[in-house]
């Protein structure tokens, strides 16, 4: 006969269940480093943690938005910059052919001018990962159509984009326009068609004629160094707003972290203690199960 009841071995068999379950669910602590793993653990501070990580996931998606809105900038203002290179030869053809030139000259440099329209279309056709991107948001469609003589060459072109302008979300409350405005778009058509003015007064080697084409060339300069400063402007704003998340991210991060992992010192020594007392109390029931009734007697 046992003294030992079925009470007392349940007691004893859910504690040692207790014990066991404690030691295992701190084994998993010392090894991932986490202090959580299911809702139950700490329910408020798994309520804290989902919170932060959809905040994580917002900051990342602005993260993408930042990089896709400076990639956008730069894709815009490298266009700009080599069309402003064609603007800063074309003016100075304009300058020498405003005086008299013998035709030979004129000759040469209408054909030297023919050859930035032609270059400065295919600038203005641009496209950066498949879109278009002096074309408004109709990006689908190369923004400028030329017209063309029976020779091939440019008479001139006409924009076929739109007016509005692409605008990505950086943060929760802003968002940037990354490319051109509709003006520097409509001001890129007037530049190719000035550049052809300038073409064909060479051609007929009209001095009033190149300085009529002259004054339109100047304007598109002044536009497209205004086009320029601004994408310099966004730029350093995306930048700005880059290091800004990132920062957010690496606080949202430890936060994460503050409130899911686990202080291993900690964890280590409750291991240790709950490993002893999982031990001790196996041996416990171990003894208690061998008590028989003569050694309650004696």
């Amino acid at each position: 006969m046992r003294v030992v009841t079925n009470t007392v071995s349940n007691e004893i068999v859910r504690q040692i269940q207790l014990l066991g379950t404690k030691q295992a669910r701190l084994q998993n602590e010392v090894a991932t480093g986490q202090r959580i793993f299911q809702p139950e653990d700490d329910p408020t501070a798994v309520g804290r943690v989902l919170n932060l990580e959809s905040e994580q996931r917002n900051t990342t998606q602005y993260q993408q938005n930042a990089t896709r809105a400076k990639e956008l900038s730069q894709a815009s203002y490298s266009g700009l910059q080599s069309i402003k290179k064609v603007s800063d030869r074309a003016t100075e053809i304009g300058t020498l052919g405003s005086s008299i030139l013998n035709p030979s000259a004129a000759s040469a440099y209408a054909s030297e001018v023919n050859q930035l329209i032609e270059q400065t279309v295919q600038l203005a056709n641009t496209r950066f990962r498949n879109d278009y991107i002096f074309a408004g948001t109709a990006v689908d469609t190369a923004p400028y159509t030329a017209a063309r003589n029976a020779q091939g060459n440019v008479t001139g072109v006409t924009f076929g984009g739109n007016a509005q302008q692409q605008t990505i979300q950086l943060t929760e409350s802003s968002s940037i326009s990354p490319t051109t405005t509709n003006a520097t778009n409509l001001g890129l058509q007037t530049f190719i068609n000035d550049l052809v003015a300038l073409r064909d007064a060479l051609q007929s080697n009209s001095s009033p004629g190149v300085a009529a084409a002259q004054t339109g060339l100047l304007a598109g300069e002044d536009l497209l160094v205004s086009s320029l400063a601004e994408h310099g402007g966004v730029q350093t704003r995306i930048e700005a707003t880059q290091v800004q998340l990132t920062g957010r991210a690496t606080d949202l991060e430890s936060l994460v972290s503050r409130e899911a992992d686990a202080d291993l010192p900690t964890s280590v020594v409750r291991l240790n203690q709950a490993q002893t007392a999982y031990q001790a109390a196996l041996q416990s029931a171990a003894n208690l199960m061998q008590v028989s009734l003569l050694d309650y007697l004696s």
